[in-house]
């Protein structure tokens, strides 16, 4: 399997859009208001798949802006001790470093405030991307939430063109966050306004009822955002596993069943594999068997990662992962 090779020559995976703080409640199963305290994690989706890739030995950069605060030179500082190219960065003197407060209440839900009016994240304007790093990527990975506003908005659509007409493999995680956007429209109309771009997209199956309108997590309504472009269109499904589409076969990959302690950043880490493990090999898309492996480890980095509080904290080495696949 792919995962087995030598990484150091490997391919660069760039990740683009925000990286924020959030706040998580010492005790959990509390509402917001009720929280004792709280304790800083660093998070944004995609700065946590750039980390996810460097800790499975993949070579990972981040492209973003940041305030130029304590948080923001905090966070650049966590990228670059994970192994994280930071070239990307830049930071913002006049806004803040975006923080988020999440809980997971006691009916198992997330409950998220954001502060970012506007955060640093929003303000990368087109002219500050790092244009030779971007052009280096092997594969370029992204979200909505840089399609929010303006300039970052057309920041993002740059990068991406910059990436595409460099050979990059596009990947897109829609990762929705409905509290950041004007209206739940709104975030449908921009979502898909890139869909037809992208070559690997993953979604959840939240994502998936809602950006179908439809309450059924079934083949039909995944293959309804099928584009001719694509490679692959991936649905996690949680302690289900995922289903995979291709344009010439489709499955699911089961689940590693493991004691869920909290399942931010399950998403990214399995992004994450995915990507360091085709990043060099684009073929693996085609071939079902070989696909199917990868994302059994995509799986099993997945399920790690809910074992630990926080994303970053909780992505897995290699060596863990490869000890759950081959755990008796």
């Amino acid at each position: 399997m792919a995962s087995n090779g030598a990484v150091s020559d490997s391919g660069l995976i760039v990740s683009f859009g925000e990286m924020l703080i959030d706040f998580v409640p010492t005790e959990s199963g509390v509402s917001l208001a009720e929280a004792p305290g709280f304790l800083k994690a660093p998070g944004g989706a995609p700065a946590n798949v750039a980390i996810a890739v460097a800790r499975l030995g993949g070579k990972a950069a981040f492209v973003g802006k940041l305030g130029d605060d304590e948080f923001g030179h905090m966070l650049a500082g966590i990228l670059k001790e994970n192994g994280v190219n930071g070239d990307g960065i830049n930071f913002d003197q006049g806004a803040r470093t975006a923080l988020a407060f999440v809980t997971l209440r006691a009916d198992g839900d997330r409950e998220f405030m954001f502060y970012r009016n506007p955060s640093a994240d929003m303000l990368l304007k087109p002219e500050e991307l790092n244009i030779e790093l971007i052009k280096s990527a092997k594969a370029f990975h992204y979200g909505s939430i840089s399609l929010i506003v303006e300039p970052c908005r057309s920041a993002h659509l740059k990068a991406m063109e910059v990436a595409k007409d460099a050979g990059a493999l596009l990947s897109y995680d829609p990762n929705l966050r409905l509290p950041l956007w004007p209206s739940a429209e709104e975030a449908r109309v921009q979502i898909m306004s890139i869909w037809e771009k992208a070559e690997v997209i993953k979604v959840s199956d939240v994502e998936l009822e809602f950006l179908t309108g439809s309450d059924k997590i079934d083949d039909e309504s995944a293959l309804s955002l099928w584009h001719p472009n694509l490679k692959l269109l991936l649905v996690t499904l949680g302690e289900k596993g995922c289903r995979y589409y291709t344009k010439h076969f489709k499955g699911s990959v089961d689940a590693f069943h493991v004691e869920t302690v909290d399942t931010t950043g399950a998403g990214d880490s399995f992004v994450g594999a995915l990507l360091t493990n085709v990043v060099d090999d684009h073929s693996i898309l085609e071939d079902e068997g070989r696909l199917r492996e990868v994302l059994k480890f995509a799986n099993a980095c997945g399920a790690i990662t809910t074992t630990k509080k926080g994303a970053i904290p909780a992505l897995p080495t290699k060596t863990e992962v490869l000890s759950l696949l081959n755990a008796p």
